[in-house]
């Protein structure tokens, strides 16, 4: 299919479809430089509003009149869920106005029902681990698109996360609240360069490697350090200024991840590193991505072939991703699984590594992450307290501590001591109950059939024989 052609497609496919080609089009490792430059298309080219559309749309964004002295109503960015025109407030202060499609949550809630319904017709081809994968991608977009749609969402996002990272040097948009609502968002106009305008930043005399690392440690901090990350950082709404700062637009996409997610990925990727294989496969298994049962030998032998793949610097991108394919095939049938945590991890991930492509050969996220990583983990991990401020802790939950452990010194006395299985290892015991349950379902009608045959026609004995001993055997030996 031709560059074009393919956008023009997903275009038709909507919003959701959309969303998905985006991360798609960092990547120079997946596709040549014409299918890029179409793909690079769907960030904020997108076929804009009809005229009557864009009225209406304006009318229930700004029902109490037009606050503006100047509007132009040719969008600057026309992305999938809404369009950004330029306009100038009655100060004279310049703005940027986003607003959102026309019927956007209607065509968004018919996407989700075809995933949904495309997921349950093909349910019972997959494993339990693929399925629990595939349940887990489309709760979390379902969830996170259906927020994107409200503009109030993205304001609340966007002042928070100006106030947590007010000091990372990370230019943001200043929003003018009376002006928004859920149809709108005003915020001030914000001008750059497109992260991924390689000719644009040449002229500007901005440094290209500069520019990947200032991304790879605003990223680190966010993922690994604070654990509250903007996730959808394609090119469209990355902009470096003449002066070399990023800005960062559209917070319709901010998720917050939860300490243990945020610690075992810290782990995998210093063990990445490291080659510390067990380290590796714990993180791994803790944040959910192989399944609880999984063999720690054959799992320490993906995790070095796949480690020598990425620490050959001899391999360029493709080769690099045609040998991890590879491997990774050869383990079709291992239980990995991908979390609800991991799915905007993993988005956010591809789309930053696919932009490091585009100006560094053999780009390597982890290698490129890993040293402003380790120059934070003190504080990632919440040990960078001197020992008096730790001692003083310790001395103040030590009187809660103490009735802790008495507590269940008392219940262990009192036969009421209870155990807390992991979410994984409770999974995988109704994973493993299920599949008994099947196999003794299945023997007990095949032993039924054999009654029932012998009693209609004793003629068929033997087979009623046969059938009645093999669903024995398989309550007895069945797996």
């Amino acid at each position: 299919m031709e560059p074009a052609l393919l956008r023009h497609r997903i275009t038709e496919l909507g919003a959701s479809f959309i969303k998905l080609a985006q991360v798609l089009a960092t990547r120079a490792d997946f596709f040549d430089d014409r299918y890029l430059a179409e793909l690079r298309r769907l960030h904020d080219e997108i076929p804009p509003m009809s005229t009557g559309e864009f009225q209406t749309v304006f009318s229930e964004a700004f029902p109490e009149g037009d606050p503006f002295r100047s509007f132009d109503i040719r969008p600057i960015a026309s992305a999938s869920i809404g369009q950004v025109h330029r306009a100038t407030l009655h100060d004279g202060r310049e703005v940027a106005v986003k607003l959102r499609r026309q019927g956007i949550e209607r065509q968004v809630a018919a996407d989700l029902v075809v995933l949904e319904f495309f997921n349950r017709l093909f349910r019972p081809f997959f494993s339990s681990y693929t399925q629990n994968s595939i349940d887990a991608v489309i709760a979390e977009f379902g969830d996170m698109i259906r927020k994107e749609v409200n503009l109030s969402t993205e304001l609340s996002n966007l002042k928070s996360f100006s106030r947590t990272y007010a000091k990372s040097g990370v230019v943001f948009p200043k929003p003018f609240e009376h002006y928004c609502s859920e149809h709108a968002l005003v915020m001030s106009f914000e001008e750059g360069i497109r992260f991924d305008d390689k000719e644009g930043l040449r002229r500007l005399g901005v440094d290209f490697h500069g520019v990947i690392e200032t991304l790879i440690f605003f990223y680190t901090e966010q993922m690994l350090v604070r654990g509250y990350f903007h996730a959808d950082p394609h090119p469209g709404n990355l902009l470096i200024r003449p002066d070399g700062r990023l800005v960062l637009l559209d917070f319709g996409m901010v998720k917050r991840l939860a300490d243990p997610a945020r610690v075992a990925i810290i782990e995998m990727v210093k063990s990445a590193h490291e080659q510390d294989f067990d380290l590796y496969i714990s993180a791994c298994k803790r944040l959910g991505i192989i399944a609880y049962e999984a063999p720690v030998d054959r799992m320490t032998e993906l995790a070095q072939r796949m480690f020598d793949i990425f620490n050959d610097d001899s391999l360029d991108a493709t080769t690099m991703q045609d040998l991890a394919f590879g491997v990774m095939a050869s383990m079709r049938d291992f239980p990995f699984k991908l979390p609800q945590e991991a799915v905007y991890i993993l988005r956010a991930s591809a789309i930053i590594e696919g932009l490091g492509t585009v100006y560094i050969p053999n780009f390597n996220g982890v290698k490129d992450i890993l040293p402003v990583l380790q120059s934070n983990i003190p504080r990632a991990l919440g040990t960078d307290r001197n020992v008096f401020e730790l001692f003083r802790d310790e001395v103040h939950a030590a009187p809660l501590r103490m009735k802790q452990l008495h507590t269940a010194i008392q219940k262990a006395s009192e036969d009421e001591l209870r155990v807390h299985l992991s979410e994984r290892q409770l999974e995988w015991m109704q994973n493993r109950l299920e599949r008994r349950l099947r196999s003794f379902a299945l023997s007990a009608v095949m032993m039924l059939g054999a009654l029932f045959l012998l009693l209609y026609n004793p003629e068929w004995r033997v087979v009623a024989a046969v059938l009645f001993i093999a669903g024995a055997i398989r309550i007895f030996y069945g797996r």
